[in-house]
């Protein structure tokens, strides 16, 4: 008799818990939602404020975009959240492959954060001062090879898509081109326009300079042609199969958060990127609209960092 009441208690327990967890669920959201993003003025802003409004009226709650300039506080911030979908991250490419660059983050993107959908991906393109005397990928392998570490490039920041993109191509290329750091990628852009550097991996935002003839594109690094630059062939074509190396922005919650407001964010922000505006907003940047599942989600970024722990093992790359 004991052992009936206590399976009955046992599957009463968890029939309220289901019931208040479902509850949660369906009333999400009563309140105003924070999404946590880096500085204004860069790409994960732009995105976060672009999906911010329209989000909000499908959720019928307010969306208070969050700036913060540390690259690995916003991370910290969300992982110390509550679960319940009201704090949220929006980040890019650096927040999944910082975790491969040092050890002492303040949180751990496996256990601390549950992905909700890809937002969009962008290529780079590989551009060139007009000075330099090549014209493909190809003639710039051979230069490099022929003139081992006298030919630089620009980057930004440690780990940002722009440097992993040309670790990547030495790597494949086998060739010794020496990195100068800039501070952002406006910086290190305008240091190949000037001339004071070689080669850099710009982004679509480029394209006026680009067409402007202050910067030679080779090259995109994205897996099919870019529709900015059609003319332009992938790195694949220019005799580099399985070279990717693209900017991706998407966003998270707590771990925890119930499936039931994961799935709900999820429906609503694949809406958002559906939409005509949005999307057409977003290729006005060079920007493709995700919207992929969570688990899909989790899987790019699971394969991004497994794609680009080698290049960075193989570099020796730390965070300074």
């Amino acid at each position: 008799m004991r052992r009936v009441i206590a399976k009955c208690l046992v599957v009463l327990v968890g029939t309220t818990l289901f019931q208040v967890v479902f509850a949660n669920a369906q009333a999400y959201p009563s309140k105003p939602i924070r999404i946590i993003t880096n500085a204004a003025g860069g790409g994960n802003d732009f995105i976060a404020r672009l999906v911010g409004p329209p989000l909000s009226k499908l959720l019928g709650q307010s969306i208070v975009i969050e700036n913060r300039p540390a690259a690995a506080f916003p991370a910290q911030v969300v992982a110390k959240s509550p679960p319940d979908g009201y704090t949220l991250l929006i980040s890019g490419g650096t927040f999944w492959i910082g975790t491969l660059l040092q050890d002492d983050l303040p949180y751990n993107i496996s256990t601390d954060f549950l992905p909700i959908t890809l937002l969009g991906t962008s290529p780079n393109i590989l551009v060139v001062h007009p000075s330099l005397p090549v014209k493909n990928v190809k003639d710039l392998i051979a230069l490099a090879k022929a003139k081992p570490g006298q030919l630089n490039y620009a980057s930004p920041s440690i780990g940002a898509a722009q440097h992993l993109a040309a670790e990547l191509l030495k790597s494949m290329a086998k060739v010794d081109i020496v990195r100068i750091s800039y501070r952002g990628t406006a910086p290190a852009l305008m240091a190949v326009v000037s001339g004071e550097t070689h080669i850099t991996f710009a982004t679509a935002s480029a394209a006026p300079i680009i067409k402007s003839s202050k910067l030679r594109a080779l090259a995109v690094t994205d897996t099919k042609r870019s529709s900015f630059f059609p003319e332009l062939p992938t790195m694949a074509e220019s005799g580099f199969p399985g070279y990717e190396a693209n900017a991706m922005q998407g966003i998270f919650a707590p771990a925890k958060t119930p499936a039931a407001i994961v799935n709900r964010l999820h429906d609503d922000l694949a809406s958002v990127l559906r939409s005509s505006d949005v999307k057409e907003r977003l290729a006005t940047f060079g920007i493709e609209a995700g919207g992929s599942s969570p688990a899909a989600f989790s899987l790019m970024v699971s394969s991004e960092m497994s794609r680009m722990g080698k290049v960075i093992k193989e570099a020796k790359i730390r965070a300074e």
